[in-house]
């Protein structure tokens, strides 16, 4: 999967075939260009004859393209085979997103026709275009016995009919940024039972390897024994995959001692809800629940290809959530890392329980100068803002604006979540222990953030992401791909890039 997206990042080698209507010296077969369809239909590429552009702008004001998103594909036109028109709207100020869109749909379009060799038109937003052009084209389709037919790949490329340096290198972003994500759909997309801990933990390693500044540590139960971290041992017991926790270090910064940034992905590779088993319906989404690792792989993978000067330490505690005669019980009561007793009053509120120990241990041992945790959490989030935004919990305001600047830049947002004591009442009345691992059934999302604040230094900056809501895209709409969404991979590169 990943020798695909890494194939699609390296450029053509252009062929002379100068065309007479379209300035065409890469000898594109077809081509995704933009219109505006308000006030009225208008192209945005500036490298066509005046003759061709009166042909199409008339052709599509007859073809009642109006709204977003419609696309009309013309054929034999100045020499090029496809040409697929986008409309892009009403025009804006801030276009990434109508381009990335514009760019998926259009791809999707012509290779449904046997296009082989794609050109985008960039004139709007180059990075956008590259985005959509890597999104629009994942599949998972490897393990399936009768695969799409054959064909040749098709290579798509901006449409740069001089040479510019300056917008390749903004492609080269763009693909960046999309294969990220892609990385992470496909991890989260994988069978649990060939992406066990074990096995995500050896493929991450291999996505990664022979990338510059990259050290990756994986550890086995013994070691999380001895690190005391019994909460994560707690939920992994009831498996008989072994757990894993994997620490990744990328040391970007000049200064290779500076303080990094601490990024904490959930990793339950898959979730039954362990003795406090989850309704049947739909529990093979569960395979998902380790979303939060996928992410944070698919974003370090990013950051190191991009070379960013930052220095990020990551953790990501794997296991699964099953059970068995090993498997811990409601009632139960174990002992955090942190020394914090905790009741085990629902097993499937396991997710908060291996978080605590990672948090706690990257808190302590590297003391970052912040920590941001994803993990597709609780359903209430889900309920809450459903498939559009991603829930933020943090301490400080600072860090929120960050996010939201992050998330509004490659249109992956996120939405504040309040964070108060109050939602740790019921939390911190158990009879026989710290806290329990389940409040009320009222603010479930909040009171699970509260849970995990429980386990950082209050002098660290630091925020969860609460991703249950966007794990999954329901259905194919341009670069949004249907199944395990990826999200927010895109949106942490940005806030990285951005520090």
């Amino acid at each position: 999967m990943l020798s695909t997206f890494l194939r699609r990042s390296s450029f053509h080698k252009p062929k002379l075939n100068i065309a007479r209507f379209f300035s065409n010296k890469q000898g594109f077969d077809s081509l995704v260009l933009g219109a505006y369809s308000e006030p009225s239909c208008q192209l945005t590429t500036q490298h066509i004859s005046n003759t061709t552009k009166k042909l199409l702008e008339d052709q599509l004001k007859s073809s009642n393209f109006k709204k977003a998103n419609d696309t009309r594909i013309f054929y034999n036109v100045g020499g090029v085979n496809q040409v697929a028109i986008v409309s892009l709207g009403k025009k804006r100020q801030n276009e990434q997103d109508s381009v990335r869109m514009a760019t998926a749909l259009g791809i999707q379009a012509l290779q449904k026709q046997g296009a082989k060799y794609t050109g985008v038109d960039v004139s709007i937003d180059v990075q956008g275009a590259a985005e959509g052009a890597v999104l629009s084209q994942f599949s998972f389709e490897k393990l399936k016995k009768s695969k799409k037919e054959e064909k040749e790949e098709c290579v798509v490329e901006p449409y740069l009919p001089e040479q510019d340096d300056e917008a390749s290198k903004r492609w080269e972003v763009g693909q960046i940024y999309g294969a990220s994500q892609n990385i992470a759909r496909m991890l989260m997309t994988s069978p649990s039972n060939l992406m066990t801990p074990k096995l995500f933990a050896e493929e991450v390693a291999y996505l990664l390897a022979g990338l510059e500044n990259i050290d990756i540590k994986v550890y086995d139960e013994d070691w999380v024994t001895r690190q005391k971290m019994n909460a994560f041992l707690s939920v992994a017991q009831g498996s008989t995959e072994p757990l894993r926790f994997l620490e990744i270090h990328y040391k970007g910064a000049k200064d290779k001692d500076e303080k990094p940034y601490g990024l904490v992905g959930k990793g339950i590779t898959f979730d039954s809800g362990g003795i406090s088993l989850k309704p049947s319906a739909n529990m093979a989404l569960m395979k998902g629940d380790m979303g939060g690792a996928a992410t944070v792989a698919g974003a370090l993978y990013g950051i190191s290809k991009m070379k960013l000067p930052v220095n990020i330490v990551t953790v990501i505690p794997l296991c699964e959530n099953m059970p068995s005669g090993n498997a811990i019980k409601p009632g139960d009561v174990i002992k955090a890392m942190n020394g914090s007793s905790i009741e085990i009053l629902n097993t499937d509120a396991e997710g908060r329980l291996i978080l605590a120990d990672a948090l706690h241990y990257v808190s302590s041992k590297y003391q970052p100068k912040s920590i941001i945790d994803l993990a597709t959490l609780t359903g209430a989030m889900d309920v809450a803002l459903g498939q559009v935004f991603a829930g933020v919990f943090t301490n400080r305001d600072e860090l929120w604006e960050q996010l939201k600047k992050a998330g509004a830049a490659v249109s992956d947002p996120f939405w504040r979540m309040p964070l108060h004591k109050d939602y740790m009442r019921g939390m911190k009345e158990s009879l026989v222990a710290d806290l329990s691992n389940i409040g009320g059934r009222s603010g479930g999302s909040c009171s699970a953030a509260g849970f995990l604040q429980e386990f950082v230094d209050e002098k660290i900056p630091w925020a969860h992401i609460d991703i249950a809501g966007v794990m999954e895209c329901s259905a194919t709409e341009g670069y949004h791909i249907k199944g395990m969404s990826g999200r927010p991979t895109r949106a942490l590169i940005e806030l990285m890039k951005n520090q």
